[in-house]
């Protein structure tokens, strides 16, 4: 015989393994979402304004996207769903975030590859495996700065980048620090953060992330920070909002599409969770278009 109290640990032992598993297979399945049918010649994509009407995303729809599961999507997917989304409000405070690439493609972002034989300014100096960590840090964690319009993004390892050579040391402009989640972590790569146009669907504002002017930003370092800027990569990202607490996001360099990306903050994501699920709303600081989206609750059904 097992003790009781054995018993009942095993139990919950077995049931979190359970809920684990559970999580860990829905990460490997792709979100069971409507699109719209395409094929793979241009002229064979639809039409982003009938995607919306005839398929719409439903608040029960954009609860089954996770970071995870996009990656399990092809491309032309993900648009489908961007395109389906507005921007939500600009974002305060930290986030977590990754990078992702469609199924099918290559999972390593190489910047060097793209940068070619194209390389300028101060960019002919930095050897391609320096460049490629750069992709390492621009789209993972990042912090908002909503009232001051601005980004920056979150580095908790400087070994690499100082081992590259890609950190300047000074004294009169120091290494600015922020804690989260216990971590002390350094900021670099500020951005400038405002409403704009999408380079994807034009009938409606994205949340736009612009390094394009970043040495004039506060807080700059000319290296690394000119990397992502005017003088080197000239990055723009654009984000829109899937569900609060959770964007959905494509980084562009020199207005060409490179990689998709994610940014979550599960604190956000759980307090508004409740109201969202029940009306389907939130705040919008940006243009909404034309094409009004249609809100799917629960309720409405």
């Amino acid at each position: 015989m097992i003790p009781h109290r054995i018993a009942r640990l095993l139990a919950a032992a077995a049931a979190l393994a359970l809920l684990a598993g559970c999580g860990a297979k829905e990460d490997r399945t792709p979100p069971d979402v409507p699109f719209a049918p395409w094929a793979l010649a241009h002229n064979a994509k639809p039409d982003f304004a009938s995607v919306e009407y005839k398929y719409p995303l439903s608040v029960a729809d954009l609860y089954k996207l996770t970071p995870k599961n996009l990656a399990l999507l092809d491309q032309e997917q993900v648009d489908q769903i961007y395109a389906r989304l507005s921007a939500g409000p600009i974002p305060d405070g930290p986030y977590e975030g990754d990078l992702f690439f469609p199924r099918g493609e290559s999972g390593k972002l190489r910047l060097s590859e793209i940068a070619g034989g194209g390389l300028k300014g101060l960019l002919v100096n930095v050897a391609g495996k320096k460049l490629d960590l750069i992709g390492e840090f621009l789209w993972k964690g990042k912090v908002f700065y909503r009232d001051e319009r601005l980004l920056r993004n979150r580095i908790e390892d400087l070994g690499p980048l100082k081992s590259a050579g890609l950190v300047e040391e000074s004294d009169a402009n120091p290494l600015q620090e922020i804690e989260v989640k216990g971590k002390d972590q350094w900021l670099l790569f500020p951005a400038q953060l405002y409403c704009g146009q999408s380079l994807l669907d034009g009938r409606r504002e994205s949340i736009i992330i612009d390094y394009a002017f970043t040495d004039q930003l506060p807080g700059y370092r000319r290296m690394p920070d000119m990397l992502a800027g005017r003088d080197g990569f000239i990055i723009r990202d654009e984000i829109r909002m899937v569900r609060p607490g959770f964007y959905l996001g494509r980084a562009y360099i020199d207005r060409s599409f490179v990689v998709n990306f994610v940014l979550y903050n599960d604190e956000i994501a759980e307090a508004a969770k409740a109201d969202f699920m029940q009306t389907g709303t939130t705040a919008q600081d940006c243009w909404t278009g034309t094409q009004q989206r249609k809100v799917i609750t629960a309720a409405a059904k």
